[in-house]
Order: C-alpha cells, then sequence, then structure tokens
C-alpha cells in the first residue's frame, strides 16, 4: 500500500524529466523534439492529478513538486524554445550592441509563468476552473507555434523576432490575468454543461487534422475565446 501513494509523484517526476529534456533539445535547436517532449510533460501532468484522485494519494509534497515541475517543463522548456527561435532570428538579422540581447525576452515566459503557478497555490477560487491561462495550454501554444514558423525564418527573421517578443508579453500577461477559463475536467459525459469542452475537443481534432503541429497552437487560441464566450453567458 506505501508503494501506491508514491505513483503520483512518480508521474509527476517523468513531468519533470520530459522538461528537462525540452530543455536539451531547444538548446539544440531541435524544436520539434523540444515540442513533443512538451506534449508529454502535459500528459503526465493530467495523470498525475489523475492517478492523486484516483488513489486518494494527495499530500503536500506532491503539490510542491507537481508545482516545481511545471515551472520547468511549462516555463523553462517553452522559453528556451522561444530563446532558440529568436536566437536563429538575431543570427540571421546580425544584430550587433543591445539588440543582440533581443532573444532574451523569451525569458518573460518562465517568469510569468513562475508567477502563475505561485497565484493559483494560493488562490480559492480556481478549485474547478481557472482564472488566468494555465501553463500547460500555454506551453503547447508557444511549442507548437515556435516549431511550425522556425521553417519562416530565413524570410521573415525580423518579423518573427519582433512579432514574437510582442505576442509573448501578451500571453504572458493572460496567465496572471483575472479572466476565467474553464477546465477539461468533466463531472460528467452529457452534453449540457460541458458544450465548450465538446467543441474544443472535436476542433482541436480538426485543426490538427488540417495544420498539424500548428493545430495545436489554434486549438489554444479557440480555448481562449470560448472561456470569454463561455465567461458572458
Amino acid at each position: 500500500m506505501n508503494l501506491i501513494k508514491h505513483i503520483p509523484n512518480t508521474i509527476t517526476c517523468l513531468n519533470l524529466f520530459s522538461g528537462c529534456m525540452s530543455i536539451v533539445a531547444a538548446i539544440g535547436g531541435d524544436l520539434r523534439t523540444a515540442f513533443i517532449w512538451i506534449v508529454g510533460a502535459a500528459v503526465f501532468d493530467f495523470m498525475d492529478g489523475f492517478a492523486a484522485r484516483l488513489l486518494k494519494a494527495y499530500s503536500p509534497m506532491g503539490k510542491e513538486l507537481d508545482s516545481l515541475s511545471d515551472v520547468v517543463s511549462f516555463g523553462v522548456a517553452p522559453g528556451m524554445i522561444l530563446y532558440s527561435l529568436f536566437s536563429q532570428a538575431a543570427l540571421l538579422m546580425n544584430l550587433q550592441g543591445c539588440l543582440a540581447l533581443l532573444p532574451f525576452c523569451a525569458f518573460v515566459i518562465p517568469v510569468f509563468s513562475g508567477l502563475r503557478l505561485a497565484k493559483f497555490n494560493i488562490d480559492e477560487r480556481q478549485t474547478t476552473s481557472f482564472i488566468g491561462l494555465p501553463v500547460p495550454a500555454h506551453a503547447l501554444f508557444w511549442g507548437s507555434l515556435a516549431y511550425s514558423v522556425q521553417a519562416w525564418l530565413p524570410m521573415n527573421a525580423s518579423w518573427l523576432l519582433y512579432g514574437g517578443i510582442i505576442l509573448a508579453c501578451l500571453t504572458s500577461y493572460l496567465l496572471v490575468s483575472e479572466i476565467p477559463m474553464f477546465s477539461m475536467k468533466v463531472k460528467s459525459v452529457s452534453w449540457k454543461g460541458n458544450e465548450c469542452r465538446y467543441i474544443l475537443l472535436l476542433a482541436a481534432i480538426l485543426f490538427i487534422a488540417f495544420w498539424g503541429y500548428l493545430g495545436i497552437a489554434g486549438t489554444i487560441v479557440l480555448y481562449f475565446i470560448l472561456s470569454l464566450f463561455n465567461r458572458n453567458k
């Protein structure tokens, strides 16, 4: 029985390991592999919570470990992916002086991801839904987007660098915003009360089928839009 209570934490450690592997891949410029590891981390992040509820194996250590792992997998890892993309763009643009430091703007992502997770841990309003964009969704958005646009770098380096910095600041703000976001956790499989969840799931399948990896970024954008619509109902 003592082994059972360690299962959720073991899965959380796999989340952390996946985040570390994503960082290694991003340092090497392999954004596709880096993104795949983030997807793996997101799967483990879902599974550890599911396992904890199923086995009733909650613990203060598990809560802290989960947040620490998420900072790495959904904060530092996407930040490194974007830093790699920005560095490639800066190299193509032959930036000099202070402008050569622009790629470091990518680290606004881990900074605000850390703030988002700290806020989540002390915010009692977020037990069944979210306030602000969840860090796994944010990481998936940037992982898929960065890999998808990497091929455009030779012809669009400046546009991707400057536009990417602005977009990174905007999405990082969404992490700590007061915008309500619905959770994908369901209490029943009925359509009523789960409309947004089913629409998002169907759209994700279609987006990925037509757009490939970029479809995941499109799904996160739709998630944000549906959350705004759901808030105004």
